[in-house]
């Protein structure tokens, strides 16, 4: 009986995250930063998100730290008009001076456009004296 519980529970545990996998994005816009010279995702890095405004200046919409896991998923919602010009600050000074190293880069700015409904994922890869940046799913 045991056995056909701990079964069963693994069973509805797989269709749970199943289900999760199929569920639309909730987030049109994510990211992530990935520390090239440790092979490790950059934790705890502060990323900013700005929008271009009409007369060219910039309007903060939203400001997170990445996880455990160097990520930010939940950057822009999925049902609101989201066209526009938009700019993703990485604040990278502070993460390589706590591993005791100088950047180059005391910040990374990578500006990018959004149209349309589409999930737009915007990773930076990145050591202390270079990074890349480019579209990921």
């Amino acid at each position: 009986m045991r056995v056909i519980r701990i079964m069963a529970s693994a069973l509805l545990a797989l269709l749970c995250v199943g289900s999760a996998w199929a569920a639309e994005p909730t987030f049109q816009l994510s990211t992530h930063m990935l520390d090239i010279s440790r092979g490790e995702p950059a934790r705890g890095v502060r990323v900013v998100l700005e929008e271009r405004q009409a007369d060219g200046g910039w309007l903060g919409v939203a400001e997170r730290r990445t996880d455990a896991n160097g990520r930010v998923a939940d950057l822009l919602p999925v049902g609101q008009p989201n066209d526009g010009v938009y700019r993703l600050r990485f604040e990278t000074e502070p993460y390589f001076e706590s591993q005791g190293l100088r950047s180059i880069y005391p910040w990374v700015e990578v500006t990018f456009r959004i149209e349309g409904e589409g999930h737009y994922h915007i990773p930076i890869t990145m050591s202390a004296n270079g990074y890349a940046t480019y579209r990921g799913n």
